[in-house]
């Protein structure tokens, strides 16, 4: 029986130390389609919000702003709403609605959510799957800032983010997100060249290959889940795949490398809420590891198609025919998904 390497350690800080070392001391990076981010050095995502918000007009407020709770009948709650290409308003952050002040701030709101090393990659994506930052994006605020809860969310072509300072529970990140690229055209090619998610795939493969035979067989499955289908099933559900806690410790370890790379792109205190949802059902050990037979670009038995799943997290990598992603990681299976 091999023995039990805590992936995610029951003490999170000692793991959570060595995340924040990797982005400590890193100065902002990228270019703003609007102006220098330094805003983003000084201020906090949430702090922010709260000065767009209160910049708005009364008619952009009418457009882009919504009740904590506010439904819809085909997406349901909307600020927990998540799709691989949807527009939560139709107000697109450039142009001429927001004013050159706002847009700044919206910028600087994005550019504090994710990791300091990854603006850049980031905009390389927005670039080859939407023109660049702002021109096919949105925005929409919920709740009220600096009275209560709060949140927005920006959404896309191959993007859900969100930025709640903590008023939505139990949840990471605010609630599901997605991210995606198709760097090269709709169907990339089998190494997905240029695609700056890829590496996640390629170390979620390397794990594969250092799974022996009998474990190969039980972490291979036939079909592709729908991509769209994130729901928590819980501690007593069976998942497919094979479950990390049963592998070596070196086998552990590479599992270890994939969800520091898979959260690698976001900031800290984003990070470190996914850490503390897995410890909540076990951490690493009690997830599965999937790889699926039906998708696998090339036939190169490098699967593009894989997911790591847990009693209350998802992350699905679906790689064919280019890179969507799908999070939804919480401290609660009893948190309800709502996608399309």
């Amino acid at each position: 029986m091999p023995s039990r390497l805590p992936l995610v350690p029951p003490n999170r800080r000692d793991f959570l130390q060595t995340a924040a070392a990797t982005t400590a001391g890193l100065a902002l990076g990228g270019t703003s389609l609007f102006a220098a981010d330094e805003t983003a050095k000084q201020d906090t995502p949430e702090s922010l919000v709260k000065v767009l918000y209160d910049s708005l007009s009364e008619k952009q407020k009418k457009d882009v702003t919504f009740e904590w709770d506010h439904e819809t009948v085909f997406q349901g709650k909307l600020r927990t709403h998540v799709e691989n290409n949807w527009h939560i308003v139709d107000q697109t952050i450039a142009g001429n609605y927001y004013t050159k002040d706002q847009q700044h701030l919206i910028r600087q709101i994005f550019v504090g959510m994710v990791n300091p090393e990854w603006v850049e990659k980031f905009d390389q994506q927005l670039k080859d799957d939407a023109g660049g930052f702002g021109k096919q994006q949105n925005i929409a605020i919920f709740g009220k800032p600096g009275e209560g809860k709060f949140e927005l969310v920006i959404t896309g072509r191959h993007m859900t983010m969100r930025c709640d300072g903590n008023s939505a529970e139990h949840v990471a990140f605010g609630g599901p997100i997605f991210y995606g690229h198709a760097a090269k055209g709709f169907n990339e090619k089998p190494d997905h060249p240029g695609n700056v998610f890829w590496h996640q795939a390629k170390a979620a493969n390397k794990v594969y290959e250092i799974l022996d035979g009998k474990q190969q067989e039980i972490a291979l499955v036939k079909k592709s889940p729908i991509e769209q289908e994130n729901s928590f099933q819980g501690p007593d559900a069976k998942l497919s795949g094979i479950k990390v806690g049963d592998l070596s410790d070196d086998q552990k370890e590479a599992v270890q490398n994939v969800l520091k790379l898979l959260i690698e792109p976001y900031r800290q205190s984003d990070q470190d809420e996914v850490v503390a949802c897995l410890n909540k059902y076990g951490g690493l050990d009690a997830c599965h590891l999937s790889f699926y037979e039906d998708s696998d670009l090339g036939n190169d038995k490098v699967w593009d198609n894989w997911r790591l799943e847990g009693p209350s997290f998802v992350w699905y990598f679906r790689g064919k025919p280019h890179v969507h992603c799908w999070v939804n990681v919480a401290d609660s299976h009893k948190v309800p998904f709502n996608a399309a």
